[in-house]
This record gives C-alpha cells, structure tokens and sequence, in this order.
C-alpha cells in the first residue's frame, strides 16, 4: 500500500490548455489518506485545477473522493478518463454532498427555550388524551368482566397475586417494621423530653395505621409491580405479542390488564394490614427498649384508644384505590411501548414516576378530605 500524495503543476509544471493539473499518487482511500485531507485545501489555495493526472494513482475510494470535493476541487467531466470506475466513485459522492440538506440553523436561545416549553405542553396533553383512552378501554373491559364472569381468566389472577402480592410481603414487611421503629425513635426522644413519653404509642398507632403502613406499601408496589407491569407489556409489544393476540381475537385488557389490576386491588389492602403489624411491631420493641413500656402496656393503650379502629379503616381505604393507580399506570405505560427498546426504558421510568407522583398526590386529598369530614 502507498500513502496518498499529490502534487500541483506549477508555473513550469504539467499544463493542459493553462490549466492547472492535480496530480495524485498512491491509494486514495479510507486507511491510507493520512493528512493529505488537511494538507490539500491549503495548497490549493486560490489555485483553479483543470486536469488530473492520474499516472501513479492506485486505490481510490468514497474517502478519498470526499476528500477531494471538501478541498474544493471542481473538475470537468473528461478529468477522470483514464480511470472511469474512479470518476463514478467521484461522481457518486459529489451528487450525495450536493444534494445533502444544510444543517438547520439554531435560533436564538429565547425561541429554543419556549419551544422547548411548548412541546413540554404538547406531551403533557397527548399524555392525558391517551390516559383517557386507556381508562375508557379499561371500563368497558372491566364491564365485559363482570357481564361475563365465566370469561375471567382466573389462572391469570391467581399468578399475578402470587407475583405481587405473596412475592412482595417480605419486603413490605421488614420496611414497615424499620419505618416503625424509626417513628418510635423520634417520638421517644421528643415527648421524653416533656415528660410525655406515655403517648408515643398513640404517636406510633396514629402514623402507622393511618398513613405511613399505606403509603409505603403503594410506593414499594408502585417501583416494584408498575414497573415490572410497564416491563411485560411493553416487551410484549416489542415482540408484537399484543398484535398477534388481536388478530386472534383475544382482547389484550381482558388478558393483560385486568389481570395485573385485580391482583393489586385484592392484594394491596391484604399488604397493608401486613404492613400494618409490621409498623406496630417495630414500634412496639423500641418503646419497649427505650422507655420501658411493655408489649401488654403497648397492646392496651391501643386498645384502650377508641380512635384506633377509626385510623386504621382511613388507611385501608387508600389502599383500593392506590392499586388501581398503580395498576392502571404500570399496565398504561407498557401498552404506549414503541418497538424499541428505548421506548421500553422511558415507559419503565414513567410508570415508576408517575405511580409515585399519584400516591402522594392522592394521599394528600385523602388527608382533606377527611379533614373536612372530620374523620
């Protein structure tokens, strides 16, 4: 192989019709270039180039054809009549850079940062447009089901509340017991200090039943089962799955959505009483070890508290309807997968994102509304 040179006829040099010519040696290609791309537009240089010599040239190829035209080279079209298969290269890649687009020219920062600003606006809309009609599917799939129960898939919700109900109760369980614990902790060392550390049980009781046992169990199902809702769907559209069920006739929500929704909605409020215990349990041995009070004095005070059942009933009440967001969200993204697999990771993303979002959002009018009611 030999490196691309060249060589430009001066004054005394090779002239045809007083012209310049532009003689290349060597392969003109893709490895053997070198810097001859940056050393030719200098030394042509206000230089008109009216032939080629190509005596000595060997390889020549789309880069060194490339590195001709970015040079400025405009030659005629006898220029490569020794070697034809060479101006055809030439020929190919000066149409494709003459027809090439210009970049789009940037506007000024302003109308970048409104635009930006405005298709924020554009999804948020078609997001919520598409939400809709998801919900309106989803009712009338849930309306065939209960027209026609002996279409239900039973075998479908049994396995989706083994995967996420029975598989989640270890984690929810040991994370409820530490949010407990840590609760007592804080309400031990404050109302100590007051000579009120007695009532850390109801600080405990309160919290737990009616906020922190629903609210963190939504939150593990919304990272756990959302996105892994999201993750089945959406690889199941990636694969055309979901089509090919449609052309056999099958109803994509009453095989996948309503499936993962009732599990959720029967397992979410099991998980919570769980969760419950858990809380309770972990706040009971740190009042125990820190201020001394028993596990009888922690069951009776409760006990004795009237307003603990009514606490408990607020929390379980979220519980339903935490699952049917989380549910409908997860299932939501995956069905709005696109054939990629990036596609794939927004809509995961989104999902989590999204369920998160809405519980604290509906734990938030939950906490009005019951304020308002008095409850």
């Amino acid at each position: 192989m030999a490196r691309a040179q060249f060589d430009v006829g001066e004054e005394g040099g090779d002239r045809e019709g007083g012209s310049t010519v532009l003689a290349l040696r060597g392969d003109w290609s893709a490895t053997e270039l070198g810097d001859a791309p940056r050393r030719l537009p200098r030394r042509l240089e206000g230089v008109q180039v009216g032939g080629l010599d190509l005596t000595d040239l060997g390889r020549f190829d789309t880069a060194g054809a490339l590195a001709l035209i970015q040079s400025g080279v405009h030659l005629p079209e006898d220029a490569w009549s020794d070697r034809p298969e060479a101006g055809r290269v030439y020929a190919m890649v000066e149409k494709l850079e003459r027809d090439q687009a210009p970049p789009p020219k940037r506007g000024p920062w302003a109308v970048r940062a409104f635009g930006r600003v405005g298709r924020g606006v554009e999804d948020v809309w078609s997001e919520m447009v598409l939400s809709m009609a998801f919900l309106g599917r989803l009712l009338i799939a849930m309306g065939r089901a209960i027209v026609a129960p002996g279409k239900i898939r039973w075998p479908a919700w049994v396995s989706q509340m083994e995967r996420a109900g029975l598989d989640a109760l270890p984690i929810i369980a040991v994370t409820n017991f530490f949010i407990g614990a840590v609760i007592a902790f804080l309400g031990a060392d404050l109302l100590t200090q007051f000579g009120a550390g007695v009532f850390a049980v109801q600080l405990i009781g309160v919290s737990v039943l009616r906020e922190f046992a629903v609210v963190i169990t939504a939150v593990l199902l919304a990272g756990r089962s959302a996105s892994s809702f999201a993750a089945e769907i959406g690889s199941m559209r990636m694969n055309q799955e979901v089509d090919a069920m449609n052309v056999m006739g099958v109803d994509p929500f009453q095989a996948l959505v309503i499936p993962r929704l009732a599990a959720l909605l029967i397992m979410l409020p099991l998980l919570t009483f769980v969760a419950v215990l858990a809380g309770l349990f972990g706040g009971m041995l740190v009042t125990w070890s820190q201020l001394g009070l028993g596990p009888a004095f922690f069951i009776q005070r409760m006990y004795e508290d009237g307003t603990m059942f009514m606490h408990l009933m607020v929390g379980l009440s979220k519980a339903p309807v935490f699952a049917i967001v989380v549910a409908a969200i997860g299932c939501r993204q995956g069905m709005a997968v696109a054939g990629d697999v990036e596609s794939l990771g927004r809509r995961v993303t989104a999902a989590v994102v999204q369920a998160i979002f809405a519980i604290i959002f509906l734990d938030a009018v939950f906490a009005l509304i019951y304020l308002e009611l008095g409850v």
